[in-house]
């Protein structure tokens, strides 16, 4: 029977088996069109090894092998797995062996290597940026440029409230460079060039970690090959799918210098309930613990 600790989530069980996303699978299980066991499923539900699940009354296959794809997009190619956006990148591959999905994406007016694949757990590892894997790309921009620009785009570019991350930089032309990032922004090369006043008028990504664009003409795709995807299983092995924080915060806890204040401002006396000088001090380095609000007396900030 279905299982509340443990197991598999349903929803990720169901797009592990290719015939979905997870979020269209939640649209399934709301719609009751899941089973278990026989039962109308519920959402969050967890599934046991021998739970039997059946997606609009059809039994859930067993998950099929991993599947992965490099594909030398053009430009004018959307990376979307939405069918009715015309020039959509699943339309151009037309891979007929199952469901696949791009990893990341390439705008687009940008071209070269990108990998698909049905294997969500990879997706994950390899777009998540804590992981620093590598993607190279060749930049042509509208003007030459000097070694000040090679310098200054190496070190990190303020864009999107935030700083770039250091990267290999190269010179390859008067007007062209090679560039390695272990992140992906939303348009960073664009957005990098442009803060130091060019324009990119070629982006074209010729690696994705051990994978490279050599062979691939533009709009042609193939399959790994045994190979490749052992090494790209072993740079994922110690890759982690989701970021993690390091400390767990405590909640209602007051800082150290806070708690030895309240201590000896309080000791040995009674705080009255609507005496405002002590509730505020209390109040102020965070809730005190058992009550959703402020003391009484005492007005929050948003009535102010």
């Amino acid at each position: 029977m279905a299982i509340e600790n443990g197991g598999k989530r349903l929803n990720k069980l169901i797009s592990d088996t290719g015939i979905c996303s997870r979020r269209e699978a939640d649209r399934l299980i709301d719609e009751g069109l899941v089973k278990v066991n026989g039962q109308i499923a519920t959402t969050g539900l967890k599934i046991g090894p021998d739970d039997r699940v059946t997606v609009r009354g059809k039994p859930l296959k067993a998950k099929p092998e991993a599947v992965y794809l490099l594909y030398n997009k053009p430009a004018g190619i959307t990376c979307t797995t939405d069918e009715d956006i015309v020039d959509n990148i699943i339309a151009a591959v037309n891979y007929r062996g199952g469901r696949i999905f791009p990893v990341g994406r390439l705008d687009k007016p940008s071209e070269g290597l990108i990998l698909l694949t049905n294997d969500g757990d990879s997706v994950n590892k390899i777009l998540r940026a804590g992981n620093a894997h590598e993607k190279e790309y060749v930049v042509t921009v509208n003007k030459p440029f000097s070694q000040d620009f090679i310098n200054k785009m190496a070190a990190g570019i303020p864009i999107l409230g935030t700083k770039t991350k250091p990267c290999q930089v190269r010179q390859v032309a008067a007007n062209t460079f090679n560039i390695i990032l272990v992140q992906g922004l939303n348009r960073q090369i664009r957005r990098m060039t442009e803060y130091l006043g060019y324009e990119v008028v070629r982006l074209k990504r010729v690696r994705v970690m051990n994978l490279r664009i050599a062979g691939l003409k533009t709009g042609q795709w193939r399959l790994l090959n045994a190979k490749e995807i052992l090494e790209l299983e072993s740079m994922l092995a110690s890759s982690s799918k989701t970021t993690t924080s390091n400390k767990t915060k405590k909640p209602n806890s007051l800082p150290a210098t806070r708690q030895k204040t309240a201590t000896k401002a309080t000791a040995g006396k009674r705080t009255p309930p609507n005496n405002t000088k002590h509730a505020k001090t209390a109040q102020k380095p965070g809730r005190i613990p058992g009550r959703s609000g402020p003391p009484k007396g005492v007005k929050s900030k948003k009535s102010r």
